[in-house]
């Protein structure tokens, strides 16, 4: 297989070949060897191990795979910038720079100082020519920053280091020897180079202060530089990341029309609520935020600063602002001095004085004609009429469909309604008297029919009244038979058996009427068993409208399942609830 033969090949010879590959494969025979010696694998495959035609290879060999091209040899050496031969020429060479007279450049490209008669016509100090070095640079060699630094340069570097530690070691030998002999200086307010103003601390605390010392540079004379120093150890928050418990900006008004949110900044700029009153208002927009405490001194600050570096001078707010604070702070006295000075001049010339003469703010509004009681405590006793209600975000004193009382003001067995007809439905109209007395009138009637607590009561009242009239006979009796003087005993007994066949007549259509509520409510538990069994039963074999009867209650469980799945239609979200 890996043999380059080439010509033409009888059957038999092929056949041979097969067979001494397939022996090399299964490691009977010697595998094939190179020109150099070196098995090669029987695995690999032809068009790997067959060297192509062009490179007129004699036997079998893997050369061709291999890398066949010599490695460059790569240097790590650099430029010598500067440097030149050490032999210069007498004379001007044909070709040479025509104004120093090196043969390594032209004119164009020439570093020496023009002269005004070029080497080429004086051939007068004509210059050496510059070493030119063909360097062999790898791929990394030619990417290297640092290839070709001289180390000794690092050393200005760590002179300077030194001069600026040697001047912090006076600064706190000083500060040391005078902390000892001033001790009042010890809780003395010192300015720093951060513009912060720090307390001293006492010289036994000379080592919990090197870092801040550590922090202050100075510069080559020995003045100290105005720096911004960071300290890692205060901590920083960001100033728009919200309290997770505060209110979402974007959830102020859902209205689309409403202020911009910027989710990528989390502000809201323009007020989203403009039409709620401002004493109540608890977020008006950012641009109010910024309009509050410090916000406007620091605006009139940063247009200071912008117009001084406008006019030449060098101040940069966010780079020293404790420079440029203290330059506004001068600014605004020599201001203030300024107009009082034009002012004098003004009123010396012009006169006029007397007339900018004004009442003091505390006269001026010190008396009115307003009366005010106040309080033992001092504070201000307001009438009950001034006094403001409550403030609801309901709608108070709405009379709907001809009602003359609110929704709410009655109550009846869990039920709200309305006072003025004790009605129970929130869209009924009014009925006004009528209507309380005909619910008066078929209370007895609706409580039996619903069959719930309030039947129980009127049966309870029911035979307290049987009671009552009970007694009520008894003493009428008694009342007969004292008032009845000359009547005769049959009189008195006739009278009083007519009396006892009419309640006796009463009492049976009575009885005859309770007999029917008692069927009525043996009707009603035969009705529950089979809802009972119909709800036990599957729900495959449940007839339709099955539980659709007065008598179904339902379960608290049902009813918090029914909530969870029911739809909102005012929810924005509603749409991505998957049903």
């Amino acid at each position: 297989m890996a043999s380059a033969t080439s010509g033409w090949k009888s059957r038999e010879d092929y056949k041979k070949q097969r067979e001494l590959e397939e022996a090399r494969k299964a490691g009977t025979a010697a595998p094939e060897t190179d020109e150099d010696g070196k098995e090669i694998n029987p695995h690999i495959p032809q068009y790997i191990a067959q060297a192509p035609w062009y490179l007129n290879n004699s036997g079998p060999s893997l050369k061709h795979q291999r890398g066949h091209l010599p490695k460059p040899d790569y240097t790590k050496d650099w430029y010598q910038r500067g440097k030149k031969n050490s032999d210069a020429p007498i004379k001007f060479k044909k070709g040479a720079c025509t104004n120093c007279g090196a043969t390594t450049h032209v004119a164009k490209f020439c570093c020496e100082r023009p002269r005004k008669t070029g080497a080429k016509w004086t051939n007068e100090d004509i210059q050496p020519d510059e070493v030119v070095q063909n360097l062999t640079l790898d791929y990394d060699g030619k990417r290297d920053r640092w290839n070709g630094y001289d180390p000794s340069c690092h050393m200005k570097v760590i002179e300077q280091f030194e001069r600026v530690e040697e001047e912090r070691r006076k600064k706190k030998t000083e500060y040391l020897d005078k902390a000892m002999t001033e001790p009042e200086i010890v809780h003395q307010r010192v300015p720093h180079g951060n513009g912060k103003d720090e307390t001293t601390k006492h010289a036994g605390d000379s080592d919990s202060e090197s870092d801040s010392d550590d922090n202050q540079e100075f510069k080559e004379d020995g003045s100290q530089s105005q720096v911004t120093k960071v300290d890692p150890k205060t901590r920083t928050t960001i100033r728009n990341l919200r309290i997770r418990e505060d209110t979402a900006k974007y959830l102020r008004n859902l209205d689309l029309n409403s202020a911009y949110y910027d989710p990528k900044t989390r502000s809201m700029r323009e007020n989203p609520n403009p039409c709620i009153n401002p004493d109540e208002m608890v977020y008006a927009g950012d641009n109010h935020i910024r309009n509050t405490g410090d916000s406007k001194k620091f605006n009139n600050m940063q247009y200071y600063a912008w117009e001084a570096y406008e006019k030449g001078q060098d101040l940069h707010i966010q780079g020293a602002p404790s420079q440029a604070e203290l330059l506004f702070e001068q600014f605004k006295v020599k201001k203030d001095a300024m107009k009082k000075k034009q002012k004098e001049q003004i009123l010396s010339r012009y006169g006029g004085e007397e007339h900018l003469e004004t009442v003091p703010k505390a006269l001026l509004f010190s008396q009115s004609e307003a009366f005010v009681e106040y309080s033992r405590d001092g504070k201000p006793v307001k009438p009950l009429a001034d006094r403001q209600s409550a403030r609801s975000k309901y709608e108070e004193d709405v009379y709907i469909n001809n009602h003359t009382s609110v929704w709410g003001s009655y109550w009846e067995n869990g039920n709200w309604g309305f006072a003025c007809c004790c009605q129970l439905v929130k869209n009924s109209y009014c009925t006004g008297k009528a209507g309380i007395e005909a619910r008066r009138e078929n209370s007895y009637l609706l409580n039996s029919f619903s069959g719930g607590p309030d039947r129980e009561r009127e049966r309870e009242r029911e035979r307290e009244r049987e009671r009552e009239r009970e007694r009520e006979r008894e003493r009428e009796w008694e009342r007969e038979r004292e008032s009845a003087g000359g009547s005769s005993v049959a009189e008195l007994f006739t009278k009083s058996t007519k009396k006892k066949d009419r309640e006796r007549d009463k009492d049976s259509e009575r009885e005859k009427y309770k007999e029917r509520e008692r069927e009525r409510d043996k009707e009603r538990e035969r009705d529950k068993g089979k809802e009972k069994d119909r709800f036990e039963m599957d729900e495959r074999k449940r007839p339709y409208n099955s539980i659709a009867g007065d008598s179904y209650e339902i379960t608290p469980e049902e009813m918090e399942t029914y909530s969870a799945k029911k739809i909102h239609f005012e929810d924005p979200m509603r749409n991505f609830l998957k049903t």
